[in-house]
């Protein structure tokens, strides 16, 4: 042996110089609940060595509270690396400070374990008072970006939705122009009159424009309400007309009216088209029996039959809901337009399947948007963060199996819609064996294929925590059952191994191939992970 180590190492001077060395001390092995100890860990080495030092949840039973940075101290030719750490414990008992690895080299060595006695606190209940429990607070969970999008989408829909009313739907005070325009034939063409009375055309010579108008008011009438083609007309075509309408007993006019009017119509056919100019006062006549005759018109019309008032109620009616149909569907348009050009917009930005998973659900989406959870599991401990907690496991082994296991703590969380699973597994052997890597993995993808996975891809590369433990990653991808398939699905699996003298620690994880949600999850797991290697 001192040959191996001469040749290894040198000489003995220069191992006796090479050689770290590693203490560890705590400040007192005796606290109350709550109260914490100060862990130190000493470790005397060669100024070229490279140390690393636990990191993370590596006390457990007992918690890290808090992790100071290393003090380099200088002695002699060698270098004194001191590191601290806040311990404590909220439970009573006596719990192990297990040892703890450090790296030195790339070699490991390990700290002694201490034992931690916790005392409880003593509680007055005669003269403290007592408080029922507090229920419990509902938190709201923080929302995505996406979610506020959708909250910008919806306050969009309300403003574009309030500016559909006020332009649409609102009932807009009418203009004189408009309000002009639903009067009845009659008394419109009698306020025309009446504007053109009060018009200028006359006192400027402008007695064609007079004329025109006064024509184009009276025909107007007459199509209107007479139901007679008089804009397009000739003088002598309108008479005819209004002649055939009489002897036919469709208007009840007297000749000496017609007469009248045909008068005026010439006059007016004279002033258009050959130029004459009457006297003012003339023209001012010529209004006057058009009025006349507008009225008298009117009163010759025969009362409607109740079957033309209805026909014409009915007419109204479908008018209104035609009106209102337009109007619905002008909004529906709107209201269309606007979801599809957010939703372009959204997807532009962050995808179309991220936004289609967003607004319709997706079960890994949902968890890896979830508040997430870190904890340890079993012993020796697994330290890893997780989307859900995972449950304690009833283990079923073969008889000859278990005799060879003194304790084997199982913990999973399989999701109920798709593959994603997390599963936690340490195991201590009843001797002090070495972990067997191949049959360990063989159990593992033996349990695929009693569940039914098919055409199993295995593939291994070594894998290391981030607090430098080294472990074996066994991955691939197969085809397996999931709960809401009837048929075999494409999944992809990973398996952490690690393993120690007597004892043995897994971490399992299966998806479905193409879930980009899950494939996030894992990576954070993956990179979450961590482990002790001691019994």
């Amino acid at each position: 042996m001192l040959f191996c180590a001469a040749i290894f190492f040198g000489s003995g001077s220069l191992f006796a110089q090479s050689e770290p060395k590693v203490t560890s001390f705590v400040d007192t092995t005796f606290i109350k609940i709550g109260e914490q100890i100060r862990f130190d860990i000493h470790v005397e080495m060669d100024s070229t060595a490279q140390v690393i030092f636990p990191e993370g949840q590596t006390f457990s039973p007992l918690e890290m509270v808090e992790s100071f940075a290393a003090d380099t101290v200088k002695k002699a030719d060698r270098l004194l690396l001191q590191k601290s750490y806040l311990l404590t414990q909220f439970d009573s008992g006596v719990y192990v400070v297990p040892r703890q690895r450090i790296a030195i080299n790339e070699q490991p060595f390990f700290t002694d374990s201490l034992q931690i006695a916790v005392a409880t606190v003593p509680v007055d209940t005669l003269t403290q008072k007592m408080y029922d429990i507090k229920p419990l607070v509902a938190v709201d969970k923080p929302w995505s970006d996406l979610w506020w999008i959708l909250l910008w989408v919806v306050l969009t829909l309300l403003v574009l939705g309030a500016l559909v009313y006020w332009f649409v739907f609102r009932k807009k005070p009418l203009s004189p122009e408009e309000k002009e325009a639903l009067l009845p034939p009659f008394d419109r063409a009698l306020l025309e009159l009446k504007r053109l009375e009060n018009s200028k055309y006359l006192i400027q010579d402008e007695y064609k424009q007079y004329y025109s108008e006064l024509t184009d008011i009276v025909r107007s009438y007459l199509e209107e309400d007479v139901h007679v083609s008089a804009l397009e007309s000739t003088t002598d075509q309108l008479i005819t007309k209004l002649e055939l309408m009489k002897d036919a007993g469709e208007l009840k006019l007297e000749e000496e009216t017609i007469n009248q009017f045909k008068k005026v119509l010439m006059t007016s056919d004279l002033v258009k088209f050959a130029k004459s100019k009457p006297e003012m006062s003339a023209a001012e006549e010529d209004r006057k029996a058009i009025e006349q005759i507008v009225i008298k018109t009117k009163e010759a019309l025969p009362e409607p039959t109740e079957e033309e008032i209805s026909r014409s109620e009915e007419y109204q009616m479908e008018l209104a809901k035609k009106k209102q149909r337009k109007k619905v569907w002008l909004t529906a348009a709107a209201a269309v337009a606007a979801v599809l050009v957010l939703g372009i917009a959204a997807g532009a930005y962050y995808g179309f399947a991220y936004v289609k998973d967003t607004v319709l659900g997706h079960p890994t989406k949902e968890l890896l948007e979830g508040e997430w959870i870190s904890s340890t599991y079993g012993f020796p401990p697994i330290t890893l963060e997780t989307p859900q907690v995972l449950l304690r496991q009833q283990v079923k082994l073969s008889p000859e199996d278990m005799a060879n296991f003194k304790e084997i703590q199982a913990f999973m969380y399989r999701s109920s819609a798709g593959l994603f699973t997390v599963a936690a597994t340490s195991a201590t052997y009843t001797q002090p064996v070495e972990a067997e890597v191949d049959k360990a993995i063989e159990q593992v993808l033996k349990g695929f294929e009693a569940q039914g996975a098919k055409n199993i891809i295995t593939k291994q590369e070594a894998f290391s925590t981030l607090s430098g433990v080294k472990g074996l990653k066994i991955y691939g991808s197969g085809q397996f059952a999931t709960p809401t398939s009837k048929a075999l699905e494409k999944g992809q699996y990973t398996i952490l191994f690690f393993g120690g003298n007597g004892f043995q620690q897994q971490v399992i994880l299966t998806w479905l191939d193409g879930d980009s949600y899950a494939e996030e999850m894992v990576e954070r797991i993956l990179r979450s992970v961590d482990v002790k290697l001691n019994v």
